[in-house]
């Protein structure tokens, strides 16, 4: 049996390979592999392997199919446009760790033959080092991806804070505070405390259905229609009306998201309040010896239907009355399968009485958070706290 010089490998075919051949063919892919690394941008790295292939090993053409990028590197280094279909030709596919397939590489080999071993395994140890490159190229643009995300969020999110009462208005023997807090950087809560022309007071909490970025967009929406009916003095009826023919004309997207609130006008002279429910949850308002009385909704959300209609009650809101107005994510937290419930919120905010607004509405976040035992927050939250306190001002809290 011949034997095979120690300078010399054999190989498969039982041809051999010179070992310094061998050395300068290693060192080839040891090359390869730093260029195919040495960027992170995925059609950089894809346009330095086809590069890499042609010139290492003489090809005729190659090109990547199958991928995002595969247009923008093959140019100039390509086969006929024939070949990408044609199964004649060697592929190469590149996948990634999680075996996801990234591209596929179509080479021609030089004068039309077939490749020899030694270039079919180099095709495959460069494909290897492009596919972890690769990997890296699109784990960097994710992280690119979401950084810029979480930048635009944080920005979003500093935006709709800014655009919640930041000092409310003084009234005389009244007092009032707010408080909103949202699940996710925004949210599809609303609240706002308007003092109008005629010495009374417009408030208003709205609640768009859904959560996050896309309920965010439509609050912002309703705020601005909001604010340029609320200095117009229309009946609270008449408002409600006209903003939700206005959300429901938006169109079908805007239909989907369509938005719940109560809307409130306190008459401090006459120390009457009229109330508009738009399928909100139930303001809650308490008598000074702590008989409550709750504000259901007269009508649809608004949004929801074409041509709603809304009716007002007016009620008297008596020196040590106190109402309460909230979104549902204050009476819908759980702990485990139990709700907090509406009527646990009623007992919590009787309890409050001779407490300032502001203190009342921390006693409420505080308990909630316990009965959730301290977990995530599952909905946006948001509330008014209204008092006739005889004394002192409005301006309290915001």
């Amino acid at each position: 049996m011949p034997m095979t010089p120690a300078s010399s490998f054999l190989l498969p075919d039982g041809s051999t390979l010179a070992l310094e051949q061998q050395v300068v063919r290693l060192q080839a892919l040891l090359e390869a592999s730093r260029r195919v690394h040495s960027t992170i941008l995925l059609d950089q790295v894809l346009r330095e392997a086809l590069r890499i292939a042609i010139l290492e090993l003489e090809l005729e053409g190659a090109r990547f199919v199958g991928c995002e990028h595969c247009a923008e590197v093959s140019a100039g280094d390509m086969l006929p446009q024939q070949a990408s279909g044609s199964r004649d030709y060697p592929r190469f596919p590149v996948h990634t760790p999680a075996g996801e397939l990234i591209a596929e590489l179509v080479v021609a080999p030089p004068q039309g033959r077939a490749l020899t071993l030694y270039e079919s395994d180099f095709l495959e140890g460069l494909m290897l080092q492009t596919a972890l490159a690769a990997e890296n190229a699109l784990h960097h643009k994710r992280n690119l991806e979401y950084a810029r995300l979480t930048q635009d969020l944080d920005a979003a999110r500093l935006i709709q804070q800014s655009l919640l009462p930041q000092v409310l208005p003084a009234l005389q023997g009244y007092a009032v505070a707010v408080r909103s807090s949202m699940c996710y950087q925004v949210g599809g809560d609303y609240l706002d405390v308007i003092p109008e022309p005629a010495g009374t007071l417009l408030l208003v909490v709205a609640d768009v259905a859904g959560k996050g970025l896309a309920s965010a967009l439509i609050c912002m929406v309703f705020r601005a229609a909001f604010r340029a009916l609320a200095l117009q003095g229309l009946p609270l009826e008449h408002l409600a009306a006209r903003l939700s023919q206005q959300h429901w004309e938006e169109g079908a997207e805007a239909r989907r998201r369509y938005v719940t609130a109560i809307f409130v006008r306190l008459d401090p002279a006459a120390a009457t309040i009229t109330c508009v429910n738009a399928g909100h949850n139930p303001g809650l308002l308490l008598a000074p010896n702590n008989t409550s009385r709750w504000i259901k909704a007269s009508g649809t959300p608004l949004g929801m239907l074409s041509g709603t209609q809304y009716e007002s009650e007016q009620l008297d809101f008596p020196l040590g009355g106190r109402m309460l107005l909230y979104t549902d994510g204050l009476t819908e937290a759980f702990c485990a399968e139990e709700e907090f419930g509406a009527e646990r919120l009623a007992q919590l905010f009787a309890d409050c009485s001779g407490h300032s607004c502001e203190a009342t509405l921390s006693t409420i976040w505080r308990e909630l958070l316990e009965f959730t035992g301290h977990t995530p927050q599952g909905d946006d939250m948001s509330a008014i706290a209204l008092g006739h306190t005889g004394g002192g001002t409005l301006q309290e809290s915001a």
